[in-house]
């Protein structure tokens, strides 16, 4: 009878074990979302300043990747000079840009990079004929261009979120448009080592996450 009564209550334990690894096993398994730093991403273009229409390629940057990418599809954002183009909604008109096949969109949010914790209930404009998504022009989006010094700044408390081309969340801190991001701009900087950006960027790789803050 007890030898009966043990092989019972073991039975029990092992029944209720499966039952509960059965229960973890439903619960979605959520890849970490991480802090990450992008320096250099160059954004060379053609023309421009008296010099003849602005062209040139964009370049393509892939949140997933965290890298700069030649694919024609696997893209979010793009750059070239001042302008962030996104992969979603319709050709601006301006030379030159990426054909967009995604879904992506981007909003401005007030704010500092730790305040701006989740994607939820933001709007998220797309690129459309005669405009992009992030505007441009000094005081307008990201940046402040004074003439007397010829300097590009990021603007304080202007964060990008971005909805990726398959539908994901990132946010982006742009830190510097000139070359290893120095604090001092000097005169050759300004003229020299122009047209690259250094951001920082949370992305959260998981399908229908809105969160925005690393793990």
């Amino acid at each position: 009878m007890k030898t009966t009564l043990k092989l019972f209550n073991l039975l029990f334990v092992l029944l209720a074990f499966v039952a509960c690894s059965d229960d973890d096993d439903d619960g979605p398994i959520l890849i970490a979302v991480e802090s990450n730093t992008a320096s250099n991403i160059p954004a060379p273009q053609t023309g421009g300043f008296g010099q003849g229409e602005v062209g040139g390629p964009f370049t393509k940057f892939s949140f997933a990747t965290g890298t700069v990418t030649d694919s024609d599809t696997e893209w979010d954002i793009a750059f070239r000079g001042l302008r962030i183009a996104v992969n979603g909604g319709a050709e601006t008109g301006t030379n030159d840009e990426p054909t967009r096949n995604g879904n992506a969109g981007a909003a401005i949010v007030d704010g500092t990079f730790a305040s701006v914790d989740s994607a939820d209930g933001l709007t998220f404009a797309q690129d459309a004929t005669g405009a992009f998504a992030v505007p441009a022009g000094s005081d307008n989006g990201w940046y402040n261009y004074n003439p007397m010094i010829n300097v590009v700044t990021p603007l304080a408390g202007k964060i990008l979120v971005f909805r990726t081309h398959d539908g994901k969340f990132a946010k982006v801190e742009i830190l510097s448009y000139y070359r290893d991001a120095p604090t001092d701009i000097t005169p050759e900087i300004a003229n020299n080592d122009f047209r690259f950006y250094t951001f920082n960027y949370i992305y959260n790789p998981n399908e229908g996450e809105t969160t925005l803050t690393a793990n």
